[in-house]
């Protein structure tokens, strides 16, 4: 990040503290003084310091009771210890209790800088491991099929991964928009950074500010320590905010302002801090509608919808289903029946990629380890064949003839039904049959008479 780093430089000697000062001053950074331990902490529990110098020996209280102090009150700030040659022994001390490291008298400015560059470091490095942790089961995860639908989306975040414009995502809930925006990382200049992404609708709006901009120790009741936002721990990385029509009106505007300047402010400080990160929004809803309905503002839609991309539901894309269900169970070394496949092909999925991985889940429990046949997928998904409220779903063209003749609709819904479920089927006949629910007979017959296909069955 852009802005200057605080250090805090303690030493009860004040031609050495002014040494200090004018060191780090040359050194780039901004720098606070304190002559004793006491000082020190104090100015630890009030400001925001990203690292501590401090001399080991000091009236009042020294440099190791300073360390100790810190980490009783959780205040987790890197400390530099600076002692002469013959102190190794209280040095070695010192990093047993938590010191990032220490420095011997007299030193330059290059051994100061160096030791003040590997504590910024390890900060930054420890705060991207616990964050990568919690990530790690994201790991591996894709969009995959092969449908059109899928092939146009893949060929959007490819269009828009090297960009720096801010992308929305819109779609259902279910249809992968997380991994939409995990993809457009990947592909991007930024991928050796972090991905971090914001659910903004799972967690409480009085914290959701604090969770994007992070917090100064004391800025609000139970505010113990400083928090570091999500805003700052995607620097030079991407920014993920999901179900972004369920942040509170207020805080959009907070946004908009952080976008649009690359500045953001820790809630409790007045100090503003540089970020350089990409944004990538989603949201299940409309965002037209979501306007009207006062649940976006329209200024900040604007400057998330640079650049759009719009998952298509899995009804929209059952050729993607066996693809998806061989994924899903090849980790658990599973197989599906030909039966039970047709099954989950002619279901309309209103919980999308999710709630077929979520019944394949099931499945793989429920048959222990073996074939997954029809038996053991659920009973709902039994008792309803859904590819006709497909077919009549708002997403679909109209099936229905430029007359209200009943014989001419049921003549252009049949086609229709039969076309797709060749499709589905791969022109294989008797599949198709099996999805149509009708016999292979039936089929041909109706193949014949609409002149879909001219042969017979043999």
């Amino acid at each position: 990040m852009s802005q200057l780093k605080r250090i805090l430089a303690v030493d009860d000697e004040p031609h050495m503290r002014r040494l200090l000062e004018i060191s780090l001053r040359q050194a780039g950074y901004e720098p606070v003084v304190a002559e004793n331990g006491r000082e020190a902490l104090n100015v630890l529990r009030t400001d925001n310091v990203d690292l501590v110098v401090s001399d080991l020996h000091m009236p009042v209280m020294d440099g190791l009771k300073l360390l100790e102090a810190m980490r009783k009150e959780n205040i987790d700030t890197p400390l530099i210890i600076v002692t002469a040659q013959g102190e190794i022994a209280s040095a070695v001390q010192a990093m047993k209790l938590g010191a990032s490291d220490y420095i011997l008298r007299p030193f330059d400015l290059e051994t100061l800088e160096i030791a003040i560059s590997r504590g910024l470091a390890l900060t930054r490095l420890k705060i991207e491991n616990q964050f990568l942790r919690d990530e790690v089961e994201q790991t591996g995860k894709s969009l995959i099929g092969e449908s059109a639908a899928i092939h146009q989306v893949l060929l959007a975040i490819s269009q828009v991964a090297a960009e720096k414009a801010t992308v929305l995502v819109a779609g259902e809930t279910g249809t992968g928009k997380e991994l939409v925006a995990r993809a457009i990382h990947q592909q991007s200049p930024r991928k050796s950074a972090l991905f971090v992404a914001v659910n903004c609708a799972a967690i409480p709006s009085e914290m959701l500010e604090s969770e994007l901009f992070g917090h100064e120790r004391g800025a609000f009741t139970g505010a113990v320590k400083e928090r570091i936002g999500k805003f700052e721990l995607a620097d030079g990385g991407t920014l993920f905010l999901d179900e972004i029509t369920e942040m509170p009106i207020t805080l959009q505007a907070k946004l908009l302002r952080a976008l649009q300047e690359g500045v953001i402010e820790r809630l409790g400080s007045n100090r503003p801090l540089s970020i350089n990160i990409r944004v990538v929004a989603a949201t299940n809803r409309d965002p037209i509608q979501a306007i009207k309905d006062g649940k976006l503002r329209e200024d900040l839609y604007y400057r998330l919808n640079v650049f759009r991309i719009d998952l298509p539901p899995l009804r929209n894309r059952l050729t993607d289903i066996s693809l998806l269900a061989t994924h899903f169970l090849k980790k658990r070394n599973i197989s599906i029946d030909e039966s039970a496949m047709l099954k989950l092909q002619s279901y309309h999925w209103p919980g999308n990629v999710r709630e077929l991985e979520n019944v394949l889940e099931r499945a793989a429990i429920v048959c222990g380890g073996n074939t997954i046949s029809t038996q053991h997928l659920p009973t709902d998904l039994l008792s309803k064949n859904d590819v006709t409220a497909n077919l009549m779903s708002n997403n679909q063209p109209s099936i229905l003839p430029e007359t209200l003749s009943l014989p001419d609709a049921v003549q252009t819904l049949e086609i229709r039904l039969i076309t797709d479920a060749l499709k589905l089927a791969k022109d294989n006949k008797s599949r198709a049959a099996k999805l149509l629910d009708i016999s292979e007979r039936t089929l041909w017959y109706k193949l014949s008479r609409y002149h879909i296909v001219e042969s017979k069955p043999k």
